[in-house]
Formats: C-alpha cells, sequence, structure tokens
C-alpha cells in the first residue's frame, strides 16, 4: 500500500486529511504535525485476560487492598499512596534538568539492592556511561540495576518478560518507537501504542513501569493528553533551577490521594527527603518586619507553615501593578478590594507585591487570612507579632469562614515553637484540648483580626 500522510493534533489527538493552522477540536493554534503512514496496521496490544473477560455482579467482586512495594522512599511512598502497586503504570512528568531521572534512578536503585531483585532502566536518551557517572555521583552502587540503552519498543518488552524486574523505568516515552507504526518518535500514534503496549506487559506481569514524560513550555505533560488518561499515575517534579527544593505532586492517582506531596532537596550527593518542610519555607531568625505573616498550609495530611511577604509601594502610573508568586493573582485582586471595601485602605494608588518565600506556591483559600494582614501590615508599616500563626479563608463580606483539618495545622505550628494561633471560630472546637501547646483564638472577621494583632 502507498505511502499517506495525515495530520496529528499534539493537544487532542484530531485527526485531519490536510495542515490546518488552528485545531477544530480543542482550538490550539499550530498544533497540528504531519504523520506518514504505511501499509503496516497497527497491532493494538490487549489488556492481560480481556479475551477471557465475563461480566460479573458487584457483590461477587472481590477488591481486597492492593499489596505495596516500599520504595524506600518516605516522600515517594506519601505520593504513590503508600507505595507501588504491582501492575501500575506511573507517569512522571517535569521540567528539563529538574531532577527526574535522579529521583527515579536513586530510589528504584535502592530498592533493587534491599530486595535483591532486578530493576530495569531503559534510556533512550542517555547511554549507559552516562547513567553509571550518575549512579556515581549519587553513591549508587548495586548490580541489581539493570541498564538498557534502547529506542525500540520490541527489545524492552522482550527483556521486560525476560527479567521479570521488581520495578521498569522507560525514560523518556517520546524516543521509544514500535515497529508496527512508521511514524517517528514522539508522535501522538506512536506514543499511544507504545503506552498501550507497555500497560499491557505490566497488567499481564503485575510489573509496575515508571514512564518518564517530557513537558511542553506551558508546564504540561507532552504528548497526547489520552496518556494521561491511560496510566494509573500522573506526578509532576515541580521546582526551580536556582532553588534547591523539589516538590513531588500527584494530579492523578488510582491507588491514593492526590493531595498529597513529596518535598526533596537537591544537593550534590542527590536528593535528600526533607521530613519538616516548614523548616524549609521560614526563616530562622523571625523577627519583627512589616509585611511578613506566617500561615499554615496542608497539602492532603501534611501541613506546613509559609511566611507570605508582601509589600506596597506608591505607584507612579496610572494603573497600579499587581504582582504575585507563589498564589493565585486573582486571590490578591480579591482581597485587595476587600482591604479597601471593609477596612478603608486606600490601595487604589499603590503598586501591591506579594510572594511565598522558598518559591512554594500554594493555592489553597486557607492561606487568604495571612495574605490579606500581609498587605495591610506592609501599606501600614505595622509589624505583626511574629510569634503568631494565621489561617482562615475570607469572604467578600470581610467574614473568617472555617478550613479543613485545623488540627494538623495547629499541631505544626506548636511543634515549631509558635506562641498563638489566629484561626476561623467556627474551627475552634476542633481543636479542644490543644490550648496547653499553643494559645487559641478564634476570630470571625477580618477588622477582628486586625484590631487584635496590629500594634
Amino acid at each position: 500500500m502507498s505511502e499517506k500522510s495525515r495530520y496529528l493534533c499534539q493537544g487532542c489527538g484530531f485527526v485531519s486529511p490536510k495542515w490546518l493552522g488552528r485545531c477544530p477540536d480543542c482550538g490550539s493554534w499550530n498544533s497540528l504535525i504531519e504523520e506518514r503512514t504505511g501499509g503496516t496496521r497497527t497491532s493494538r496490544a490487549r489488556t492481560a485476560g480481556d479475551a477471557d473477560a465475563l461480566p460479573l455482579p458487584l457483590d461477587k467482586i472481590f477488591a481486597d487492598d492492593a499489596p505495596r512495594i516500599p520504595t524506600g522512599s518516605a516522600e515517594l511512598d506519601r505520593v504513590l499512596g503508600g507505595g507501588l502497586v504491582p501492575g501500575s503504570v506511573v507517569l512522571l512528568g517535569g521540567d528539563p534538568g529538574i531532577g527526574k531521572t535522579t529521583l527515579l534512578l536513586e530510589y528504584l536503585g535502592r530498592l533493587a539492592a534491599s530486595r535483591s531483585e532486578t530493576v530495569l532502566y531503559c534510556s533512550g536518551e542517555e547511554s549507559p556511561r552516562q547513567i553509571k557517572l550518575r549512579a556515581d555521583r549519587i553513591g549508587l552502587f548495586t548490580d541489581r540495576l539493570v541498564v538498557l540503552s534502547q529506542n525500540s519498543l520490541e527489545p524492552v518488552l522482550a527483556e521486560i518478560r525476560r527479567l521479570r524486574p521488581v520495578a521498569v523505568v522507560v525514560d523518556s516515552i517520546q524516543t521509544v518507537t514500535t515497529a508496527a507504526l512508521e511514524s517517528t518518535a514522539g508522535s501522538i500514534s506512536q506514543v499511544r501504542e507504545v503506552a498501550s503496549q507497555l500497560i499491557a506487559v505490566a497488567k499481564r506481569l503485575e510489573v509496575p513501569i515508571f514512564l518518564v514524560g517530557h513537558v511542553t513550555k506551558d508546564g504540561t505533560l507532552a504528548g497526547p493528553r489520552v496518556l494521561e488518561h491511560m496510566v494509573d499515575t500522573v506526578l509532576y517534579f515541580e521546582g526551580e533551577n536556582t532553588r534547591d527544593f523539589r516538590i513531588l505532586r500527584a494530579v492523578k492517582n488510582r491507588f491514593g490521594s492526590t493531595n498529597e506531596i513529596g518535598v526533596f532537596e537537591m544537593g550534590d550527593g542527590g536528593l535528600r527527603e526533607v521530613a519538616n518542610p516548614s523548616r524549609l519555607f521560614l526563616r530562622e531568625d523571625r523577627g519583627e518586619l512589616a509585611g511578613s505573616v506566617v500561615t499554615a498550609s496542608v497539602e492532603g495530611t501534611r501541613p506546613f507553615l509559609v511566611e507570605v511577604q508582601a509589600l506596597c509601594a506608591h505607584s507612579s502610573f496610572s494603573s497600579p501593578k499587581r504582582g504575585c508568586s507563589g498564589t493565585d493573582a486573582g486571590r490578591l485582586a480579591m482581597l485587595i478590594a476587600i482591604l479597601e471595601k471593609k477596612i478603608g485602605l486606600m490601595l487604589a494608588d499603590q503598586d501591591v507585591y506579594l510572594n511565598l518565600a522558598g518559591g512554594i506556591r500554594v493555592v489553597e483559600p486557607a492561606t487568604d487570612l495571612a495574605i490579606a494582614l500581609a498587605v495591610f501590615s506592609s501599606f501600614r508599616n505595622a509589624v505583626v507579632d511574629p510569634g503568631a500563626v494565621f489561617f482562615g479563608e475570607v469572604g467578600l463580606t470581610g467574614e473568617v469562614r472555617g478550613v479543613s483539618n485545623p488540627e494538623f495545622r495547629v499541631r505544626e505550628a506548636a511543634k515549631l515553637g509558635f506562641r498563638t494561633c489566629f484561626m476561623p471560630r467556627a474551627n475552634v472546637p476542633r481543636v479542644a484540648g490543644m490550648e496547653r501547646e499553643i494559645a487559641i483564638c478564634g476570630v470571625s472577621s477580618l477588622e477582628e483580626v486586625i484590631d487584635r494583632m496590629i500594634v
């Protein structure tokens, strides 16, 4: 059969017989790329046991908790939901150089050494020598980590069936191709077909597989969106190259919560787990500074304290600037409007800048109270008690609304030596009995907090 061309959208998978500047399905521009197809038919991989699958009544299905394989990293296990599930497929994305390869190499290598079982690391981007140099740098010495430098899917599948490893890494999914298709590596059809066959092998042999994925310029995973739907877990490794800490976050997890995060610190010897992230985002010397307020945030079951910094400066332009780093800019604009309406601040001629110290990003509404206080403190040049922690959602009428998991936040603040915790009055009954560790102050409005705190 003669070779033909078609055009596929990299965002949604829409197929067109001719090139279009804008995808009619998802609306993205310049996302259609040419793909050449020949006479070879795609051999779609079937999932394990689908030929013998029969419908079953719900009460006849046994759903015991899946056994977990501990990776040796408490932070990685936390994000995965308690460890690796046999047969699960995990997609890991992140910016180039953020430490994806280091993370998997370090902790899966330790997993192989501790269990005396094989881990297969398939690299399509680095040579075995490069991986060896990286392993030496992080202090990984084991003969249980097997490295395969291969861009073809068929040899990778053959090695998985032969070795029966405890875990497999494919780095990266965009570099692997299958002979069933004639399109180039990284195309939608190649990524989808390669992922489909790897998922089928993972389910059939009950081998957990990590797929490393490239990301686009806006930080989302490259390739077809359907890839995220096919896998069991999608993880993002976040951070800035100018900072040492990294955050591992789950955006999809069929075997656990998506609210958990893992915190790591990058050093010369590889990644180090951060058991207490609050100390990472707080200044050691919490002096009396205007515009600085500490808040308590919760990701999943993990509480941590963050320093909120605000700066108000007179603007020389008719439209003042609103700069925001680490939280939602729309939320900052809303809180500025509340301060103007309910508190009487005149911020129309002020440039307002907000920063969450340490480069952390927090978007939960529980930080509203601290953000509003930080802006007020900077504008009035008034100091907020450095020994106090604030959390609570601020409504449009200026009321302070209750938030989730107040006991986690209060306990973390007490553990780090803070003396007072200002929180929504609706949450006070849930922290009964903690007054011996830290003073609890329940508040119902933003005005009440400002009257009690600003000195």
